[in-house]
């Protein structure tokens, strides 16, 4: 049975008003000239993040059309804005004199330091606590959960490291040669993960990063994929989102993950953004 953690009863906003601020939010964004860093991005991105973390009752699954397309056009820009984020934050780290001390340059890294104690603590609670091999598919050029699992919580583990993007991984590797340590256990790979075949049996835990799989026919995919390669009685904890702050990501709801063994769905209500869903390969 899965265990399902909700928020405390605040005071919510009413969901018209909010789906109000979010399509100008959506209007101003669509409206930028670049989604690279720059006072302007940062701001509308912060007005956007700080209003869908709001408490709320919205459920995005019955909005009307027009407002499913403004959502799933409102998640490819904060994807994209995200990935030039961690881009210039991760090319600037790279030429600091020890990259792995200075992490905390990154705006968000607090939200990914909670999110990855969040994680640990659900892996750990289904006995999940020192994994030999754990793939993260979407590290991306700041690979900040992958580090801090590594650093603090699995500190014998080794990470296999997946993104689409050479210089993704190209920055993530400068980054972690910094430290010793790490380097030994940290691998980073410029892979599709629908090219991953029976190499993902390999895993004990694999992580799925909330952008992997934009659109739902996609995210439904890669889970079938991943699940047939998978080892039996193997864990996978995807990202999802939950209410209003399924503007910001991709949802993945309970019936997307057909074939696996659902243990934890954990939906926070703080300022970190992702749900955290943890499910199992059962043992055929």
């Amino acid at each position: 049975m899965a265990s399902l953690h909700f928020s405390n009863s605040q005071i919510q906003i009413p969901a018209d008003l909010l789906i109000s601020h979010i399509i100008q939010l959506h209007t101003s964004i669509s409206n930028l000239e670049s989604l690279r860093p720059s006072k302007q991005v940062n701001a509308l991105f912060t007005q956007l993040v700080n209003l869908c973390t709001l408490p709320s009752s919205i459920d995005v699954r019955v909005l009307p059309q027009e407002l499913q397309l403004k959502r799933e056009s409102l998640i490819n820009l904060c994807g994209q804005a995200e990935g030039l984020l961690e881009l210039e934050f991760s090319t600037f780290i790279t030429k600091t004199p020890k990259p792995i001390d200075n992490l905390n340059l990154f705006p968000y890294y607090g939200n990914y330091v909670k999110l990855a104690n969040l994680e640990y603590s659900i892996l750990a609670e289904n006995g999940v606590q020192s994994p030999k091999k754990v793939a993260f598919v979407g590290s991306g050029p700041l690979p900040l959960t992958s580090l801090v699992m590594a650093a603090n919580h699995m500190k014998t583990t080794h990470f296999d490291n997946f993104d689409l993007d050479d210089k993704a991984n190209c920055l993530a590797r400068q980054i972690v040669a910094s430290d010793g340590e790490l380097e030994k256990r940290m691998k980073f790979v410029t892979k599709d993960v629908m090219e991953m075949g029976e190499n993902l049996g390999e895993y004990d835990c694999i992580f799925l990063a909330a952008l992997v799989g934009m659109s739902r026919e996609e995210k439904v995919k890669i889970l079938g994929h991943v699940r047939k390669y998978m080892k039996e009685e193997g864990y996978l904890l995807v990202r999802s989102a939950n209410g209003a702050r399924a503007f910001l990501y991709p949802v993945v709801e309970e019936h997307d993950l057909v074939g696996f063994e659902i243990l934890s769905v954990f939906h926070p209500n703080d300022e970190v953004v992702n749900s955290v869903v943890l499910v199992r390969k059962p043992f055929f």
